[in-house]
């Protein structure tokens, strides 16, 4: 007895709940027809704005009403109804200095997320399923729903007016249908919330925008680490070049006059070359460091955190040799987070931590610093988390203010 009566009490209470949310957007539109019928004065163009602020309605609201309706079927019947709306892409600045946002070139980076956010807006297929929904969930599950507080109603409706006929069938009919009426949500929500094969397609459009994406990125990046390593070239081992091959023709030229001149301008040459190897060595380590072709990721890393001012400890237990790009890209993430935590968060201390799980290789950094690390874009984290976007990658940055900041990079990977 206890059970049932507890079935019919949230039965009724969820009854209500369907109800209200399916008629939300019905309710935005009898509002409207109300505003029309008080505002009419004769005037044809008096009837435009409350059927101009309905259709508003209805757009602002499809997509919330459709997310309520999913959790709650999630939450009581255990049904989980994917959303899959499209995402905005990334926003890139190219080299022109405009910003590409998958569309079109904006001036400015929020004019692109501006018109970005619009375009895959009315462009995503799941704005017309929510559309479409709303306007069948109302007649159906709504409908159903509606049948328990009707009853109620009537019942109540039926003890004011002294009709123990009206009493009787109203409280039958709320009791009766209450532990069932709200059930009729979860076949309605599967049969016009799931993704169909347009949305499967819209997965892969979706893929195919941030590949694009990625590969302005990436030639960016490209472009600039070239102009990177012609300057350190110029302005470094080939100026020494030039020198030493100066500072030898003079001493052969003096060695026969001043053999003395001569022996000093070569032993100035001799340390020119000594310094401009140093040069060329530290240029090719910064583009591929040789501790980490020859011993791979985890001593590359223990090297780094030896070279690093920050007291930095490095934990693992599994020795990993990656594919040389993905274990590139997670030195150098972890390089630049090093390098944040000294330069921006004034850290002390840094610990390191390289594991593998179920989805790939994780590493983590963590340092005390004073926090409010973001991902800004244009920034160290954002180049970042595009260079492991490359290999479907992830980074995860949780850093309040304060301290401490963790940053988590997570690389699917199969040679494990």
């Amino acid at each position: 007895m206890r059970q049932w009566v507890a079935s019919v009490a949230v039965g009724f209470v969820r009854a209500c709940v369907v109800m209200v949310v399916s008629m939300l957007i019905p309710a935005v539109w009898a509002g409207a027809v109300a505003l029309w019928i008080w505002w009419w004065g004769g005037n044809p163009w008096s009837g435009i704005a409350p059927f101009l602020w309905a259709c508003i309605g209805t757009f602002a609201l499809s997509r919330p009403v459709c997310r309520m309706i999913r959790s709650l079927v999630a939450k009581w019947m255990g049904t989980v109804i994917p959303a899959v709306y499209r995402q905005p892409g990334p926003v890139t600045q190219m080299s022109t200095g405009y910003w590409w946002n998958g569309y079109s070139y904006e001036r400015t980076s929020r004019d692109a997320r501006l018109d970005q956010q619009w375009r895959t807006r009315w462009r995503d297929p799941a704005l017309w399923r929510d559309l479409r929904f709303t306007a069948i969930a109302p007649v159906t599950a709504g409908v159903i729903a509606a049948v328990p507080p009707a009853g109620a109603a009537a019942a109540v409706f039926g003890l004011f007016q002294s009709s123990p006929t009206i009493f009787v069938a109203g409280a039958v009919v709320a009791v009766a249908s209450a532990p069932y009426a709200w059930r009729a949500v979860e076949p309605v929500a599967v049969r016009f919330l799931r993704p169909s094969t347009g949305m499967n397609a819209m997965t892969l459009a979706d893929r195919v925008d941030e590949l694009t994406a990625q590969r302005a990125d990436t030639t960016i990046a490209q472009a600039a680490e070239i102009r990177r390593i012609e300057r350190d070239l110029h302005d470094g081992a080939q100026a020494r070049l030039v020198a030493l091959g100066l500072s030898l023709a003079t001493a052969e030229k003096l060695m026969e006059t001043d053999p003395d001149q001569a022996k000093a301008l070569m032993r100035e040459a001799r340390a020119g070359a000594t310094t401009s190897l140093t040069e060329l060595r530290e240029l090719v380590k910064g583009i591929n460091p040789p501790v980490l072709t020859e011993r791979g990721l985890v001593d590359a890393v223990r090297a780094l955190a030896l070279d690093s001012p920050l007291e930095t400890a490095v934990s693992t237990d599994v020795q990993l040799r990656l594919d040389p790009p993905i274990e590139s890209a997670l030195y150098f993430g972890v390089a630049e987070l090093l390098t944040n935590a000294v330069k921006h968060a004034h850290a002390t201390r840094a610990r390191i931590s390289i594991a593998r799980d179920d989805t790939g290789v994780v590493v983590e950094v963590e340092d005390n610093g004073r926090g409010g690390a973001d991902v800004l874009p244009g920034g160290g984290l954002a180049g970042l988390h595009h260079r492991l976007a490359v290999f479907d990658g992830a980074l995860e940055v949780t850093s309040p203010e304060g301290g401490p900041t963790r940053a988590r990079m997570v690389v699917p990977c199969a040679s494990l």
